[in-house]
């Protein structure tokens, strides 16, 4: 047995897997995201701790028993100071958090070659520029801070004592050469930090640390080893099978990626591409990121009062493909690609008083569709064929938004038995790679597909004047061109 964590950002999601890569055993806790000023976006690290003990306790005592190895996955850019007896010095600065926008301009002003290095643009969303504003703005704080790490590695310290990342998630902060796959020293001194202000690189299947005696007797399991692990989007990959050149998936969480694997490092930061380290050995992957996916479809329920994302679809179901007019733009937390603009919010345009709540999910379904689009255009850009995509994530739920997913996309989705549980699959099979070793495509299958939902013509043709309209409404709505 095998067991992978996932630290989400709503919530923490534990999984037992057994050494076919079935899931037999799974458990959560919720998490909630503190916004006390306009942009900011935190979380109190203490509050993964506590999640990660409720979801493992949440699996059957006899599953956690036989566990051989541990997995983490999580929200990657996380910004958890640490002071020098390891404890958190404010809550964490989260990825959607939009606040160091003028940090980003400074970063790269100081790395000319920034672009090269890390092979991605500096975004407010990434963890450098974080660290960049706390030194401006809480100068104590920042002389006080002995590490940084990310979300899952804050978890990884309280479970094993160790200090360690894995190279998809550290390629994330924008301290890495993703190319190297090591620290550059060069952007870490543009943010007035060194080596060992950051923890040890591993690759995902490597050990990383052992679970701590106290930990495992509440876990009831043994001091077992815990894998490096990986960033969400590169764990979930792996927890569906992308794990070869081409291979390449649609995640529908919190926030939106499509994500491919790629054999090389192939950089795209003028169209805000995401080049990022894979979590497997020699790999890397490309993302096109959407800040914002799954959470529109929860915001326009508390909006509209539908009882939860289900009826959302339901509701959307009964108006159809452009049964409406409202155009939806989705950029509730700002957005990166191909925009890369963190000041950028919201916005329903065509309102009339035709528009009721069945016709607003609508609207919000294309709008976040459209992002995608958007965002696989910036990844073709970057020479990169995407033929399919493996969907993941909460919204694999619903198969309407499938219909308007490949529609909008004009690529196939399929789907995968167990997809919605994306990142914690992930973590497992890497667990299970640390352990037993052998070839990542061999032990990484792609779950059984569930259907495959082929593009309409019908749809793409009803759905083609609206991704025109949508993509001509950013420009009015965006404070840079203010």
């Amino acid at each position: 047995m095998y067991l992978g964590i996932d630290i989400g950002t709503s919530g923490v999601k534990a999984v037992v897997i057994d050494a076919a890569g079935a899931v037999l055993g799974q458990g959560s806790a919720p998490l909630t995201v503190s916004r006390p000023h306009p942009l900011w976006s935190e979380q109190d690290p203490e509050a993964w701790w506590q999640a990660t003990e409720a979801a493992v306790g949440a699996i059957p005592a006899a599953l956690r028993a036989e566990v051989r190895g541990i997995g983490l996955a999580g929200q990657m850019h996380g910004a958890t100071l640490l002071d020098a007896e390891d404890r958190p010095l404010r809550p964490a600065i989260l990825w959607n958090d939009g606040r160091s926008h003028e940090e980003c301009a400074a970063m790269e002003a100081a790395v000319p070659d920034l672009h090269a290095i890390a092979g991605n643009l500096a975004m407010p969303g990434f963890t450098a520029p974080k660290l960049l504003w706390v030194r401006r703005h809480e100068p104590d704080i920042f002389a006080a801070t002995r590490t940084v790490l990310l979300p899952k590695d804050f978890v990884r310290l309280r479970m094993t004592g160790d200090k360690a990342s894995d190279l998809s998630d550290a390629a994330g902060t924008i301290w890495l050469d993703v190319a190297q796959r090591d620290w550059s020293d060069a952007l870490l001194a543009a943010t007035g930090l060194d080596r060992s202000h950051m923890p040890r690189l591993v690759e995902g299947p490597d050990e990383a640390g052992r679970l701590r005696a106290d930990v495992a007797a509440r876990w009831g399991m043994a001091t077992v080893p815990v894998a490096g692990g990986g960033g969400d989007n590169a764990a979930g990959a792996v927890g569906v099978g992308v794990v070869a050149d081409g291979d390449a998936l649609l995640s529908l969480g919190t926030s939106g990626v499509i994500f491919v694997a790629t054999d090389r490092y192939r950089a795209n930061p003028q169209g805000a591409v995401h080049a990022f380290c894979h979590c497997l050995p020699g790999l890397w992957h490309q993302m096109a990121v959407h800040l914002s996916a799954a959470s529109c479809i929860d915001w326009v329920a508390r909006l509209t009062g539908a009882d939860g994302p289900a009826a959302v679809f339901a509701r959307a179901e009964t108006v159809g493909p452009a049964g409406g007019g409202e155009l939806f733009l989705p950029y509730l937390s700002g957005e990166r690609t191909p925009h890369n603009d963190a000041l950028v919010r919201g916005a329903f345009l065509r309102l009339d008083h035709d528009s009721d709540p069945a016709r607003l999910a609508q609207a919000v379904l294309e709008g976040v569709a459209f992002a995608f689009a958007d965002g696989l255009d910036a990844l073709r850009g970057a020479g990169t064929r995407v033929e399919r995509l493996s969907v993941i994530g909460g919204g694999a739920r619903s198969a309407y938004w499938g219909r308007i997913l490949s529609a909008a996309l004009a690529v196939p989705l399929v789907y995968l038995r167990g997809g919605e549980v994306g990142p914690a699959l992930g973590g497992a099979r890497l667990a299970q790679l640390m352990v037993e070793g052998g070839d990542p495509r061999a032990i990484c299958l792609p779950p059984p597909v569930e259907r495959v939902v082929e593009p309409d013509p019908a749809d793409i043709a009803r759905l083609a004047p609206k991704l025109a309209a949508f993509r001509a409404a950013y420009p009015h709505i965006t404070p840079k061109t203010k």
